[in-house]
């Protein structure tokens, strides 16, 4: 539990958007500087609180305690402005031939729900982001002979 002056709650959330067009930009050294950027959003949210992060190359889920005096619309958007400029800046290169125009790097929208007392399954969930996809991958090569 966290208090404010005059409030105690437990509000965890369990949020997801995708990159814009579903592109899959989330690879390595990509991932690990977006990992790098939400962990040190603290900075400028004190009571904001990233408590998971889990990535795919087309979309990321976060774990995230966020205060009752936030609107969780008003959050992600600002986490996911901020972290596409920053991102956009530092890897121009790359970005630049995946999308041709000065965009955001994330796509319109987000999923959010609560995160009660199922809080273990979607703790374990987000952290597995990626981690399946390429066990099922490495799994169908085993599987599928090569000519």
């Amino acid at each position: 539990m966290l208090k404010m002056a005059h409030t105690v709650y437990r509000t965890q959330y369990h949020v997801v958007w995708v990159t814009r067009y579903r592109r899959k930009i989330l690879c390595k050294g990509v991932d690990e500087y977006l990992r790098q950027i939400l962990q040190s959003i603290g900075k400028y949210f004190p009571d904001l609180y990233i408590t998971e992060i889990g990535m795919d190359q087309d979309h990321i889920h976060l774990r995230v305690i966020i205060p009752p005096k936030y609107a969780v619309s008003r959050i992600v958007d600002a986490i996911k402005t901020n972290t596409s400029r920053i991102i956009r800046k530092r890897f121009s290169g790359m970005l630049g031939k995946v999308y041709w125009d000065n965009g955001g790097i994330w796509g319109t929208g987000f999923y959010v729900s609560t995160v009660g007392g199922d809080e273990a399954v979607i703790r374990e969930y987000v952290r597995q982001q990626g981690r399946h996809d390429e066990e099922q991958r490495e799994e169908l090569k085993k599987e599928i002979p090569r000519p």
